[in-house]
């Protein structure tokens, strides 16, 4: 009788396992069956000078050279959008050193670029072409925002101006908003804090009554606050590259990161911001392990982790 009943009971659970896995089956489910991943087909960088490359290969951070030339090679010392583009197989026309017939990057971003002109850059595009969902779009604006305002301090109020700041700040989530909403991917990033920077930490030796990093940190985040609560958050459409949590926490703790010097320029004062190369810097500058390039400019380390971060993101947002 027992054994009877146990075979009645196998027969009974293979029919269970065979009509589970036929459900899960029917649902899309198994471990065959993977979400495809994002698979972009150009990439378009918006922004200011941490994302531009000029016609000459030019970048402004602190450019490559090669070994053996002594030439600038565009490919050394990639900025964030390069490493973004450069990660899904693209390049951008100026830095297409292999010749690739149809690069499939499209470079907007351009030094001294505020929000106000990348929406003026993206009426350009939509004036001939369009977003799509292949598209992966890259933005990073608002630092040269931040330092127009703080010029206007004191002749302008201090809250005056950081309210000034969340409207700039909104008004660059309206732009990425409006980039997704036509149907394309977005990523975009935070600034990081000014009153980090060399030009931040200079300033708060002027003897007024505040402190004067402290006042460009307080407007970088208020910009970055605004940013971050207009933006679409459908986790579908957006990805945030969160550059001034990685910036606070390479200045808070430096050697954690590889970093010897968060405080000063690493190239000469002399030279054209980007004509800095690694042959022309200060006495004992380290190009990898400095954090700043200029006054208000990352260095390649600086820039590499915020590209890699950019890719990570675009790859595993549910674009």
């Amino acid at each position: 009788m027992q054994r009877v009943v146990s075979q009645k009971l196998k027969r009974g659970l293979t029919l269970a396992a065979v009509a589970a896995a036929a459900l899960i089956a029917g649902c899309g489910g198994g471990s065959t069956q993977q979400i495809d991943p994002f698979s972009p087909t150009r990439a378009i960088a918006f922004g200011d000078e941490m994302g531009t490359i000029l016609q000459s290969g030019k970048k402004y951070t602190i450019n490559g050279l090669n070994a053996d030339t002594k030439l600038l090679d565009c490919r050394l010392s990639p900025n964030w959008s390069q490493i973004l583009a450069s990660g899904f197989g693209f390049v951008y026309p100026q830095c297409n050193v292999d010749f690739v017939a149809l690069p499939q990057g499209i470079m907007y971003a351009a030094p001294g670029n505020k929000v106000a002109d990348v929406r003026d850059k993206i009426d350009q595009h939509l004036s001939n072409d369009r977003f799509g969902p292949k598209d992966i779009v890259a933005i990073m604006v608002g630092v040269n925002d931040i330092l127009e305002l703080y010029r206007q301090f004191p002749a302008q109020s201090r809250d005056s101006l950081i309210n000034e700041a969340k409207a700039r700040g909104k008004l660059l989530a309206d732009q990425a908003n409006r980039i997704a909403n036509a149907n394309g991917r977005v990523l975009v990033a935070t600034i990081f804090d000014v009153g980090l920077t060399p030009f931040g930490q200079r300033e708060r030796q002027q003897q007024t009554d505040i402190d004067r990093a402290i006042f460009l940190n307080d407007l970088s985040s208020a910009f970055n606050t605004s940013l971050r609560l207009n933006l679409l958050n459908d986790g579908r459409l957006i990805g945030l590259v969160l550059v001034d949590e990685t910036i606070q926490q390479i200045a808070r703790f430096p050697a954690a990161f590889g970093y010897t010097n968060v405080v000063d320029a690493a190239c000469r004062t002399d030279i054209a911001p980007q004509d800095c190369t690694t042959e022309t810097l200060v006495t004992d500058a380290n190009a990898s392990q400095w954090l700043w390039a200029g006054d208000l400019l990352l260095g390649p380390s600086a820039q590499q982790r915020i590209g890699t971060q950019a890719l990570s993101r675009a790859r595993n947002n549910p674009f």
